[in-house]
């Protein structure tokens, strides 16, 4: 363990920000923005400058498990090997497969894909990527020859326009939020913002274009056509480097604006006005993400972006062009590395004949895969059908991630042999692991990753690897040592591999690249440590780079795509409608997405109680109307159901949300909580060319979930939420905090109030006191021992009202008599402060903090609140909320 700061990488989203972290002696890690690292410049947003706080062993695997019982590396390894091998050996290579993640390391992808594509012989290795990004891969190959991203994360600061399509930057990507909200207020950057919800992203808009889902490739077609009919299409670099542009003109031609505002829901004007915006500002960007994405027309979407800059020649230039950002921290490394099925290492193809050959002489492998393996939806529909008989499954959840997911569950559940390599063992995938092999995770491990403009950074280790956890690459490198195939898998350390995987990239004489790492083969194992974050191509490689050799770098500004006549390809786009349609009997449209402070399935981010504080349960958002016409009120638990299943989940009645859409966002699980497995509701309905599914249209419909009575709980001791139909647990300074509603009869409260409070642990001398208050319905309880307050237990025919972040705030406190009557009452006294809900989660900053400020103290800016409050002043993340709220009394006192 080293003593000294580290240059690391954060693990979280793909803007890839640099991290200085330094351990402590509690195990935590002392965490700090990079400033000398060119995509952040030292700023991190609330879930990186947390990272020091997830670093606790207490959910760890920590040894090598085979059905559940402790096993050694050997006899672990030696039984996957084995049962891959006789599966291969018995019902051929398309029988096997992995499944990957874009938390792993570009030399972990590596060695996993060269083993399945080289050495097993088929396309079956998948990652968790393609729920995330693959619409933009195709995309970009369908338009530019290659899955290359033009541009950089400065052309953003320099743009005269930023458009936003689909992306809550401000949540899913906060850095680059930040970096964008500082060029609107230093240079007037505008920016429009097309999503259908009203994100936070939208506090720094000029235009919030609140489009129905999945209509955006109608809105593009119809820029296009209004580009060329205003004379703004660049005819120079259409005609010399570009092809198919009037077939794609034509297709674009047959939807009229009347017809598109229809399909929309937008009004003529706001059309209009936006397609000018477009038109008359030269350096525009437009930077997307999963609401383009997650769609059934994933890649159409993209394409009709990219046609509007192909079409003006905005495009590899300084503040312009199309911009795919990522959500995971490698899923740009896995697309470089081949972790998609349907591609090979180095950005080659698994169709190209002359790739499959360079591919398996590099290797020197015994075969190559011929043909694309299954995709992620499709992989798992496979092993449910028993086509996939032996499956690996790194780093990832699919339990709680893959849409259907209750028949990837059952699917797993029939699987014969299921290997699962992961940090935690409090994941819903862990319980269908035949063997479970411990990895090793953030901190612990050596690599690189590579984020969304194509910049290489290293993760580095600054923590000793704990038990027997071992990196991703030494696990499928001991198993293909153990198949026979150790000469080619004879890693000594990532760096090995590396060179290797840099090597593979110059390979092929005559191949047109734009990924080209080949001047970095022959790098020295120090030369690797020391690895600075660079962006490709490196100065002197790859020929059709933009003329920026000191800068960042860009592509296509002068043609140069990766197609057979060098030209780039319009793509006729015609809009078709999402897969799905809404009914009588599931009349709404379900979107699902991140939240602020939480990242995937939570078994990082769910640690620590700063990031559980912003939204500690799982949550529905429905417009007003909406909400009134189904029975809902705030904070009633709904429950929400499509046609493959339902979850339950808490009210929140916000204008937020257009009429006929809700959102649920994508965290939650059964390890902490009961039925909101949001992607157990999300069908499998992909994108017919990138395969990526359709997220964010599920039809569905709510009503209220018929709740005898609901709880709040905070307690040292953690719960069981088995027994309740709703519960969700989150994690407080000290302990736990517990929300529950139940559709049963109760009668001895006593007896429940035990069963949520007292853990094993608990001393004897523990004493539980009571309030009752039968007619209302309402059963409060405290434990204490002595005068410390171990617990507290509210219990109400409705939502429970008790100012919770108080209430928490006792959990551990020395309490006087007086005091002890007060938390029974459930509410501060006159000398106490109800902080609200949390907002900032850096100092713990609660709504009602910060209306007081604005309201009684006159902050009425973001910066005014945070020189009163401290909120906004460290990561940033909670500024645009800020800002929301200061608008809301705005608007309050002119009403």
């Amino acid at each position: 363990m080293s003593t000294n700061w580290t240059r690391t990488t954060c693990p979280y989203c793909g803007v890839g920000c640099g991290v200085l972290a330094r351990p402590t002696p509690d195990g935590g890690a002392e965490i700090k923005g990079d400033p000398d690292h060119p995509a952040n410049f030292g700023r991190l947003c609330s879930k990186g400058t947390a990272l020091g706080e997830t670093l606790s062993l207490d959910d760890r695997l920590l040894t090598p498990e085979i059905a559940g019982e402790r096993a050694t590396w050997n006899e672990a390894l030696d039984l996957v090997a084995r049962r891959f091998g006789e599966t291969i050996a018995e019902h051929g290579p398309e029988s096997v497969a992995l499944y990957v993640s874009g938390q792993i390391l570009n030399e972990d992808y590596y060695a996993a894909n060269k083993l399945v594509k080289g050495y097993f012989g088929t396309g079956n290795i998948d990652t968790n990527s393609r729920l995330c990004m693959a619409s933009s891969v195709a995309g970009h190959k369908r338009a530019f020859g290659t899955d290359t991203v033009p541009g950089c994360y400065e052309d953003l600061e320099i743009a005269d326009l930023v458009v936003l399509v689909g992306s809550n930057l401000a949540w899913c990507h906060p850095v680059l939020f930040q970096r964008l909200a500082a060029a609107r207020e230093t240079r007037g950057t505008r920016v429009v913002v097309i999503d259908p919800r009203r994100t936070a992203t939208c506090e720094i808009a000029d235009v919030h274009l609140a489009l129905k889902p999945g209509s955006d490739v109608a809105l593009f077609n119809g820029l296009l056509s209004h580009l060329a009919a205003r004379g703004l299409i660049d005819g120079d670099y259409v005609s010399t480097h570009t092809s198919g542009f009037y077939t794609a003109l034509t297709t674009a031609q047959a939807i009229d604006v009347a017809e598109i505002a229809k399909v929309t829901g937008l009004s003529r004007s706001s059309i209009f006005d936006f397609y000018e915006m477009f038109g008359k500002n030269e350096r525009v960007v437009t930077v997307y993400s999963q609401g383009v994405n997650q769609s059934s027309a994933g890649t159409d979407k993209v394409n009709a972006i990219i046609n509007c800059h192909l079409a003006t020649g905005r495009i590899g230039r300084p503040g312009m062009g199309p911009f795919s950002v990522t959500g995971q921290p490698n899923a740009m490394g896995g697309r470089e590395v081949g972790g998609l099925a349907n591609m090979l290492a180095a950005h080659m193809e698994i169709d190209n004949p002359d790739h499959r050959r360079i591919t398996k002489e590099f290797w020197q492998s015994p075969r190559i895969a011929e043909k694309p393996g299954l995709k992620a939806v499709d992989l798992f529909r496979a092993v449910g059908e028993g086509r996939i008989k032996a499956l690996w499954i790194i780093a990832t959840n699919p339990v709680d991630s893959v849409p259907e997911a209750d028949a990837v569950k059952a699917a797993l559940a029939l699987c014969p042999f299921v290997v699962v390599s992961e940090v935690s063992r409090a994941t819903d995938t862990m319980a269908f692991a035949h063997v479970a092999l411990p990895a090793a995770a953030w901190g612990e491990k050596d690599g690189t990753v590579t984020n969304s403009e194509r910049r290489i950074s290293r993760q580095r280790a600054f923590l000793d690897v704990p038990g027997e956890a071992r990196p991703d690459w030494w696990q499928v490198s001991e198993v293909a040592r153990r198949m026979g195939f150790g000469a080619a898998f004879a890693y000594a350390g990532p760096d090995d591999i590396f060179r290797e995987y840099a090597a593979m990239t110059g390979a092929g004489e005559g191949r047109l690249r734009d990924l080209d790492l080949s001047e970095l083969a022959d790098i020295a194992s120090q030369g690797y440590a020391d690895l600075a974050p660079f962006q490709w191509p490196r100065p002197g490689a790859g020929s059709a780079a933009g003329e920026l050799r000191n800068g960042p770098k860009r592509f296509f500004a002068e043609g140069g795509f990766y197609t057979p006549d060098r030209r780039a390809r319009f793509i006729a786009t015609p809009y078709r409608p999402p897969a799905s349609e809404t009914s009588r009997a599931f009349p709404l449209v379900l979107n699902t997405g991140r939240i602020r402070d939480q990242w995937h399935t939570m078994t990082r981010t769910g640690k620590t109680a700063r990031l559980t504080s912003h939204y500690a349960e799982p949550f529905l958002e429905i417009h007003p109307e909406d909400a009134l016409a189904y029975g809902l009120r705030p904070a009633m638990i709904a429950e929400v159901a499509s046609a493959n299943g339902r979850v339950l989940v808490r009210t929140i009645v916000t204008e937020r949300q257009q009429r006929g859409c809700v959102f649920v966002p994508m965290h939650w699980t059964d390890q902490v909580s009961s039925r909101a497995r949001i992607d157990t509701l999300v069908a499998g309905n992909t994108d017919p060319v990138s395969g990526q599914p359709e997220s964010k249209f599920t039809p569905v419909s709510v009503r209220p979930f018929k709740a005898r009575w609901y709880a709040f709980a905070t307690t040292t001791a953690k719960p069981d939420l088995a027994s309740f139909d709703y519960a969700a647990l989150a994690p407080v300074a000290g302990g736990f905090r517990v929300e529950i509603a139940s559709s049963a009869p109760h009668d001895d409260w006593t007896a429940l109030a035990r069963s949520v409070l007292l853990g094993p642990a608990a001393p004897a001398t523990a004493s539980l006191i009571d309030y009752v208050d039968a007619a209302s319905g309402q059963h409060r309880f405290a434990l204490f021992d002595g005068a410390r307050c171990l617990g507290l237990l509210y219990v109400a025919k409705c939502p429970v009202p008790t100012a919770r972040n108080w209430a928490i705030d006792q959990l551990g406190a020395e309490l006087s008599d007086i005091d002890r009557l007060q938390v029974l009452a459930g509410r501060p006294g006159a000398a106490a402060q109800d902080r609200g809900a949390t907002v900032c989660a850096c100092f713990g900053v609660g709504r009602k903090e910060i209306i007081t400020a604005i309201v009684d103290k006159g902050c009425t800016t973001v910066a005014a609140v945070g020189d009163c409050l401290g909120a906004g002043t460290n990561c940033g993340s909670c500024r645009s909320e800020i800002a929301g709220l200061i608008n809301e009394a705005r608007i309050a006192e002119a009403v």
